[in-house]
């Protein structure tokens, strides 16, 4: 299946001079969602992970089915004050500003294997910034799967020794 053809572009969103990569489509079409969920679950099934860290909020629609399929826990990383208990937190430059993650502070067991999960790669603040929340809790990073990947960006760069996985490259 191509996925691609699940993808809108819309130009100047959210800022001007930002085209922004909708994953809207896929998610409307059940047999492409589905299929984007079993790629994730092939590729991350031969060795399971101990558990799935989705980055808030696009990363909760494709971390909460690969979870469920896998049968492992979901651990959400959430911007500051979404999360109700004790959390680790750190701070990170977005392609368009700066943002902060946290993460529960038993949502990671020391030495648990966990898949970074998020929509996109763009510039990898995100996920660097999850990588280091999922190590700060004493978890490893088992690897990093996403859907989208803006290869132009070099996301790839801020991830160094990680395994990424992504489904669709521009």
């Amino acid at each position: 299946m191509q996925l691609k053809a699940f993808i809108r572009d819309i130009p100047d969103f959210p800022i001007p001079g930002i085209l922004f990569r909708d994953i809207t489509p896929l998610l409307r079409d059940p047999k492409a969602f589905r299929y984007a969920i079993d790629q994730l679950a092939a590729r991350f099934g031969e060795d399971p992970p101990d558990a799935i860290a989705a980055i808030e909020s696009r990363g909760f629609l494709f971390g909460a089915p690969l979870a469920h399929q896998m049968g492992i826990p979901l651990v959400p990383v959430r911007k500051p004050g979404k999360l109700p208990a004790a959390t680790y937190a750190t701070e990170f430059s977005l392609e368009y500003g700066e943002s902060t993650l946290e993460l529960h502070t038993d949502g990671v067991n020391a030495g648990d294997r966990v898949l970074i999960l998020d929509d996109l790669l763009a510039t990898g603040g995100t996920l660097a910034a999850t990588a280091r929340l999922v190590e700060m809790a004493g978890g490893v990073v088992a690897g990093i799967g996403v859907i989208i990947e803006l290869s132009e960006l070099e996301g790839r760069r801020q991830l160094p020794g990680y395994d990424v996985y992504s489904l669709i490259t521009y």
